[in-house]
């Protein structure tokens, strides 16, 4: 069977591309965020992404395979639901700022992906969350010990992978794996009675989500050989990127435009997370804001209801607290781009640019 390829220098890639028609199909299924899309049809850019991405796509189906049928089933569920795939995006990105594309880099892509998917069988048993990506949750279909072994399953074949890679990469999906928890932990605890509501919370979103995209910037310049000083600004960028990134879900979660991903609005309103927009529109009640004052007793009422979910997200929404998260946000995503700054400018640069962009522009 024929394979198509492409090569390229000078751009970041270090070898030929090879794929096969089945690879080739998974590239044409990757869904890239749309501020980006014009990027990667850059014809001496976009080939080495995509092809990459779809190998990335590829070895995680077969990763997670297994032999038993219903253990293949509950392991493939998220991963074939879809997903943006933001963090093994970067990690290829990261890579082209080095020698660019290869097995090791794919490799650490997929194990970025699995270690994400695992957190989501977790959180979903925490949140008893019906729904993720416009589908029943794993703990939905088979019930709580099955989500949660699933996760540790997947959880487990990424380090396989990763002590394949060497110690460095064990010790960073040790470290990352760490603050994961430690995220997770800290947001159930709440902030201490002396702590900073709001800088707890940014603490807790470090933790829980920039650390393994901080990870994946990481991952791509190590593998990709990108010198030291590349590799410490890809990890910096990958950890503010991170953080816009969840500051962009709460305030998606309360305008409604997630309902693209599946996630009805309003969820953590009815599953009591605190969200930036909430945690600033308990500060402006505090300082003597009456209509805040009444929002807040709207969202702490009942909201098993969808109407009362429904007009609690409206009332929230058009709260200033709101608009000042989504500006927070975008400050995040504005830093992670100043860190930029030292890499020459070209095709991968301009890309990274627009991924901070993408983050926080997406529509779910």
């Amino acid at each position: 069977m024929s394979e198509s390829s492409w090569t390229s220098a000078g751009h970041g890639v270090s070898e030929s591309i090879n794929f096969d028609p089945t690879t080739q199909a998974l590239a044409a299924t990757i869904q890239l965020p749309a501020g980006f899309r014009a990027v990667a049809e850059d014809a001496a850019f976009g080939p080495a992404v995509m092809s990459g991405m779809a190998k990335v796509e590829k070895r995680l189906l077969d990763a997670i395979a297994n032999s038993d049928p219903v253990i293949d089933r509950a392991s493939r569920h998220l991963a074939e639901a879809g997903g943006k795939r933001v963090r093994p995006l970067l990690v290829i990105l990261a890579s082209l700022l080095g020698t660019g594309v290869n097995d090791r880099v794919i490799q650490a892509a997929t194990i970025v992906e699995m270690t994400h998917l695992a957190t989501l069988y977790h959180d979903d048993v925490m949140d008893d969350a019906p729904l993720r990506r416009g589908a029943p949750t794993a703990q939905q279909v088979w019930g709580n010990s099955v989500a949660i072994l699933t996760g540790d399953l997947i959880l487990a074949r990424a380090s396989v992978l990763g002590a394949e890679l060497g110690p460095r990469a064990v010790a960073l999906q040790a470290r990352t794996f760490e603050r994961l928890c430690l995220g997770q932990l800290h947001e159930f605890v709440g902030p201490r009675e002396s702590e900073d509501a709001v800088e707890h919370y940014l603490q807790v979103m470090s933790d829980k989500t920039a650390s393994l995209i901080a990870a994946a910037g990481e991952y791509g310049t190590l593998f990709g050989e990108a010198d030291q000083a590349t590799q410490q600004i890809l990890t910096e960028y990958g950890e503010k990127v991170g953080i816009a990134f969840q500051l962009a879900d709460d305030v998606l979660d309360v305008t409604g435009a997630s309902k693209k991903s599946g996630k009805v609005a309003g969820t953590d309103l009815r599953e009591r997370v605190p969200t930036l927009p909430v945690l600033l529109l308990r500060q402006d009640a505090a300082a003597g804001d009456a209509q805040a004052a009444r929002v807040v007793e709207q969202i702490d009422a009942d909201l098993s209801s969808d109407e009362a979910l429904a007009a609690a997200v409206l009332a929230l929404a058009a709260q200033p607290a709101t608009q000042r998260a989504w500006e927070v946000a975008l400050q995040w995503s504005r830093d992670a781009v100043q860190v930029l700054a030292p890499l020459p400018e070209g095709t991968v640069k301009e890309a990274l640019v627009s991924f901070a962009d993408a983050v926080v522009t997406r529509e779910g």
